[in-house]
């Protein structure tokens, strides 16, 4: 990477910098914004993602669990791969691509939080309720939550949704090692 911007930057600055004028700023503007996108790239995910060595037999509940005990109620559990093999022949190789034995959701909801993010942006409710996804392949299962922080970043409410990220979070990974038991 540095010598791409290295080679992309070369031409840009002369020899004496003092009398560089604007050759230099479009030199060290393609630089930072070189470097702005690189740093973006590695901002934290705007999904949460946890893989475990576990069917979906074992996560599932573990996880179903550690919300409630949580204080998220699981309000709805769609067995999503279960409604999309009702188009498998419809739908041919296109069908499950990814060979996933098994994909299903989690809809939960905390009242408190709800509460407390409708006091500070109403628009925020759009978040609820909440859903984790989960899909096992070869033996593996993978959950994933869409970050509230990421769809709430401009919102007055982010720090309610920061604690509600994190609260959800962890359950997700207490949940998860308790399914290795």
């Amino acid at each position: 990477m540095l010598k791409q911007i290295t080679c992309l930057c070369a031409g840009a600055f002369p020899a004496n910098l003092s009398t560089a004028g604007p050759v230099t700023f479009r030199g060290l503007l393609l630089l930072a914004m070189l470097l702005t996108g690189n740093a973006l790239q590695a901002a934290e995910s705007t999904v949460y993602k946890q893989t475990a060595d576990q069917t979906m037999e074992q996560v599932y509940p573990a996880v179903y669990k550690a919300l409630e005990e949580a204080k998220f109620f699981v309000v709805f559990e769609p067995k999503i791969s279960k409604m999309l093999s009702r188009f498998s022949e419809k739908w041919g190789e296109d069908y499950n691509q990814n060979k996933l034995s098994s994909i299903r959701s989690m809809v939960f909801c905390n009242g408190w939080y709800a509460n407390a993010v409708s006091n500070v942006d109403p628009d925020m409710l759009a978040l609820c309720p909440l859903r984790i996804g989960l899909y096992e392949k070869q033996g593996k299962t993978t959950v994933v939550f869409a970050r509230p922080t990421a769809i709430g970043a401009q919102s007055a409410a982010k720090s309610v949704l920061k604690a509600l990220e994190e609260e959800v979070i962890n359950a997700i990974n207490a949940g998860m090692k308790a399914g290795e038991g």
